[in-house]
């Protein structure tokens, strides 16, 4: 928070945003931590939710850290064929069949414009059994894909993707430390987030008065945000929701995010 700003004031804003978050119908998640002063607090952060397109995160790491061990390479191309092809979010399923892309096309649409063709055609690559066992590795017990994108059958017998607020959280925390494969990686991977396109929830009221890399996530009755907020003294800030009122949840993303800038300023 602002150096400036009491204990008391800080704690109030702390019990407001509970507040907020406690009278929200729906599974609710949050958690921010001060990436320069390590002040951290949550509300059911570690409750699993279903995914949505946050799953995209992992996908990216495990993408990383394969190109780190040189057994994916970013210029290789992969061919969009019309069977590949998956609705809503992304640019690719509107291009012509046959377009041919670079692996790095692929991860940079899944993050910037959440294109649902690329993370499946990653995911096909990359193996969920490795995305898991990476997830694993770096400590992860609630995170975990275990099917692809717009699979209606296996969604149809309850097979999910899962996150925690808190886990993405400590993701991007490592990201921003650099510790997350290399501070190479880390770099890279914050750059592309940097790039997000979907902006309506966390920065909606902040653009211009911070930096933020983030992911967001929808479908019927869910929406998340992920990120970085590059305010005076960074931090990061994790909205998860399953089963709630969108609009109104996403208003409250809005309000909270700018309340803890406005503590900075």
């Amino acid at each position: 928070m602002h150096k400036n700003a009491t204990r008391k004031e800080v704690l109030s804003v702390k019990e407001k945003i509970l507040e907020q978050l406690k009278a929200l119908n729906g599974k609710v998640s949050f958690y921010y931590k001060n990436l320069i002063t390590g002040e951290t607090f949550g509300f059911q952060e570690d409750m699993p939710l279903e995914a949505a397109s946050v799953i995209k995160i992992p996908v990216l790491i495990e993408a990383f850290l394969r190109l780190r061990e040189g057994t994916l390479n970013k210029d290789d191309m992969v061919t969009i064929r019309k069977e590949d092809k998956l609705p809503s979010c992304g640019a690719l399923t509107y291009m012509h069949d046959g377009l041919t892309v670079t692996f790095e096309d692929l991860y940079t649409l899944m993050i910037i414009v959440s294109d649902n063709t690329a993370a499946n055609l990653l995911i096909k690559h990359l193996g969920m059994e490795n995305i898991n066992a990476t997830l694993r590795k770096l400590g992860l017990r609630h995170t975990k894909i275990s099917r692809l994108l717009f699979d209606a059958r296996q969604a149809a017998l309850g097979i999910q993707n899962y996150i925690s607020a808190g886990e993405m959280g400590m993701l991007l925390e490592k990201m921003y430390f650099g510790e997350l494969i290399s501070p190479e990686a880390s770099l890279e991977m914050l750059r592309i987030l940097k790039n997000q396109r979907l902006n309506g929830k966390i920065p909606f009221f902040i653009h211009g008065k911070a930096d933020i890399a983030h992911k967001t996530g929808e479908d019927d009755g869910i929406t998340h945000d992920v990120g970085i907020v590059y305010a005076p003294q960074p931090f990061v800030i994790a909205f998860c929701g399953n089963g709630v009122e969108v609009p109104v949840y996403e208003r409250c993303m809005q309000d909270i995010t700018a309340l803890l800038v406005q503590m900075q300023s």
